[in-house]
């Protein structure tokens, strides 16, 4: 049955959705037949790579994050360790697990094309797959499933679609809603409206096949509806699990963007307890939920998680850290092959870089580039047109099996 959230999203915001607060906003998707499933989590604000990955091998890591510092694995509230030199956080236990499992790469001292320390600049980076912000109005995911020869189509979760997938591929929105249904023939009567125009008729019927498709994986489950109409964790635990389930259906969704913001840590960071602690424990609920929601399908299934800057080398007056350049990102799911990606810069301060930020040393469009030829099948020389001006950035190999 057509719904009010149908009419929402589908007839006034055409494809345009939007981004949830708290520690996981926003989600946007896109199908592709064929295609492996493939998630983009990004963190706005500026993730602490040196906090959620600590280098605890680096002789210089210790005395450079001060009061912040994980303890090294085995210690009270130690780091978890990965592979003798580099640990999680200790609030991701379940990531953890997916590292156990060989389902976990860590990419360390990455950033993007960027290096200034503007928040939006650094996002339209991000997500516009180029050297400078505003350098194009489309963004790189878009471009890709353009590149499928319109096989795709997108959806967001919310009130805005993240720039990465802008663009001229059609994309409609899902939102779960506490708004009552509006009566079926108010959509019929939008259908008349845009009998004549193929773009907006196209996007509405867009909007409400995977607004049913949402109800159905929805139907008969109780506690995740209770759960998705509620608030804080439990809420984003509900929607990421229904997320997954909608990537796992037949016809459902193969491609989708997390948008999550309040990473900006500039005061009161701490270090296995505090701000970021709690926002790392979120995330790592909710990308377990996506998990369990897909099913078997994990397998098959790729996420990469990715912020737009990392923070500085060393803690500020408030016990925060200040905007800085290398970062840290995740590629985890069934079909990833496992390990620590980093040519390790050092934290000494003559190898940092400008002398205060972790030096990057791996183009996150690389990673990037390596999983859509994995998972969307592109041909490589579509890259060129995804991630236009970026040839030196070579695709990354091996990211996933098969």
């Amino acid at each position: 049955m057509a719904t009010r959230r149908a009419f929402l999203n589908a007839g006034l915001r055409l494809g345009v959705g939007a981004t949830l607060a708290a520690a996981l906003p926003g989600v946007s998707f896109a199908a592709a037949p064929g295609a492996r499933p493939l998630i983009v989590v990004i963190l706005r604000g500026a993730l602490d790579g040196l906090g959620v990955a600590p280098p605890y091998g680096d002789p210089d890591y210790g005395n450079a994050r001060g009061a912040i510092a994980i303890a090294r694995p085995g210690g009270a509230k130690g780091a978890l360790d990965l592979d003798g030199f580099f640990g999680l956080h200790p609030a991701l236990p379940l990531l953890h697990a997916r590292h156990r499992a060989g389902e976990l790469i860590v990419v360390h001292a990455t950033a993007s094309g960027y290096r200034e320390r503007s928040h939006f600049d650094g996002q339209n980076v991000l997500e516009n797959g180029g050297d400078k912000p505003s350098g194009t109005a489309s963004g790189w995911l878009n471009r890709a499933l353009g590149a499928t020869n319109g096989a795709v189509t997108g959806l967001a979760l919310g009130q805005n679609v993240p720039l990465v997938l802008r663009g001229p591929v059609p994309v409609g929105s899902w939102a779960p809603s506490s708004l009552p249904d509006v009566e079926p023939e108010l959509l019929e009567r939008l259908r008349d409206l845009y009998s004549n125009d193929a773009p907006l008729a196209a996007r509405l019927d867009e909007g409400t096949r995977i607004d049913a498709l949402a109800e159905g994986e929805m139907a008969g489950d109780g506690d995740t509806m209770r759960r998705a109409k509620g608030r804080g964790i439990e809420r984003l635990k509900a929607i990421a699990e229904t997320a997954g389930r909608m990537l796992a259906s037949p016809d459902g969704p193969r491609v989708a963007v997390f948008d999550a913001g309040g990473w900006d840590t500039h005061a009161g960071e701490g270090g296995a307890e505090g701000q970021l602690a709690g926002r790392l424990g979120g995330l790592d609920k909710v990308l377990d939920a996506l998990r369990t929601g897909l099913g078997s399908e994990w397998s098959r299934t790729a996420v990469l998680v990715c912020t737009e800057f990392g923070r500085t080398v060393e803690v500020n007056g408030t016990r925060g850290t200040d905007h800085g350049t290398g970062a840290a990102a995740f590629v985890v799911g069934g079909a990833v092959r496992g390990r620590v990606i980093a040519d390790w810069p050092g934290l000494a301060t003559r190898h940092r870089y400008e002398g205060r930020d972790l030096k990057p040393t791996t183009d996150l469009r690389s990673i990037a580039k390596g999983l859509l030829l994995a998972q969307l099948a592109l041909p490589e020389r579509a890259l060129a047109e995804v991630f236009p001006g970026t040839e030196s950035a070579r695709p990354t190999r091996d990211l996933v099996r098969g």
